[in-house]
């Protein structure tokens, strides 16, 4: 069994106490030049590293930062990812990945994340109920949610305008000579679902448009693929234009209509996602979709995470929305 190099045996080897080995890895501790070489010199020719435990139990920053994922099957969220931990590592934090089903809270995981005593929490999709909210303001752990708006005063948040995007989208479907219109949900209680299918509606009504037929989604292909045939008693009551969304039932829907309905997608129906994921550029799908700008996302949280983490508190109700950019492609185009 390998036995790690200790603060002890770099202590011995470069004739210093084991007080000095300590000082010289803790920020803001006093310690001679000399010292400290003859420490880091001990140190590489034992392989030492010194362990974060025990600064953590001194109440010390833990720098590490929760990245809650509740839809790694979503390329979305996969690039979503990277880009945190690419750039967290890049300011010296770390990443502790924690996943929840999609749909699900993350009430259950909250006592684990305190015992890690990480110095922030990035919720991006699971939701946080507003009892685990009051929870984490309770252990004093700031949270970013990531597209997951919470009203809460210790619950910080980055999203797109999944509004405006949809009224958009509904716009530009009547320009395109719809009459008809479904929309494929999210998981009961996605705010970025629910935010999405308010700005659609919203978008018809001012076209003059108040019927809208909705079929229960969960963010998946399969879920798009089963939805779009519930939207169709027969292949005549079909929707004109479908909005899903995401990207994924959106995929699923075309699929659907094709090889289920026995119908053309854009021809008889026009079909429209959320998120630009890679394979919404596919020949086959052609999709229409909004491109979240995810890298610009992704940095505003890292602001509140700094922000929060420097200053040991809360960074309040801070809301930030970024718009959502319109991708036009095939699947809209009128027949």
């Amino acid at each position: 069994m390998r036995r790690y190099a200790s603060s002890t045996d770099v202590a011995r080897l470069a004739g210093v106490s084991q007080s000095a080995v300590s000082r010289t890895y803790r920020p803001g501790s006093s310690v001679s030049p000399e010292t400290r070489q003859k420490v880091l010199a001990a140190a590489e020719t034992l392989g030492y590293r010194p362990s974060m435990i025990p600064q953590i139990m001194l109440g010390h920053r833990s720098r590490l930062v929760a990245i809650v994922i509740g839809g790694m099957y979503n390329p979305f969220y996969a690039g979503v990812l990277e880009e945190f931990t690419v750039k967290l590592q890049a300011i010296g934090h770390q990443v502790l990945l924690v996943h929840v089903d999609s749909g699900h809270t993350l009430d259950a995981v909250i006592p684990r994340l305190a015992s890690y005593r990480v110095d922030a929490i990035v919720s991006a999709l699971a939701i946080l109920s507003p009892r685990a909210a009051d929870e984490l303001a309770r252990f004093k752990i700031p949270v970013i949610t990531f597209n997951t708006p919470v009203k809460n005063e210790w619950v910080s948040s980055v999203s797109c305008d999944n509004e405006a995007a949809a009224v958009t989208l509904a716009d530009l479907f009547v320009q395109r000579g719809a009459k008809s219109f479904g929309y494929i949900t999210g998981p009961s209680g996605s705010p970025a679902h629910e935010e999405r299918l308010a700005g659609f509606r919203k978008g018809l009504a001012e076209q003059g448009v108040n019927d809208l037929k909705i079929a229960t989604g969960d963010f998946r292909y399969e879920g798009g693929f089963r939805a779009a045939q519930e939207l169709a008693s027969d292949r005549h009551s079909i929707p004109d234009a479908i909005f899903c969304a995401n990207d994924l039932m959106a995929m699923g829907a075309i699929d659907a209509i094709r090889t289920k309905l026995g119908m053309r997608a854009p021809e008889d129906v026009m079909v429209a996602g959320f998120d630009n994921i890679p394979e919404a550029s596919w020949a086959a799908y052609d999709l229409t979709t909004f491109a979240q700008n995810a890298p610009l996302m992704v940095d505003k949280a890292l602001e509140i995470v700094k922000s929060t983490t420097e200053k040991h508190a809360s960074a309040g109700e801070i809301r930030i929305v970024i718009q959502a950019t319109l991708v036009e492609r095939g699947s809209t185009r009128a027949a």
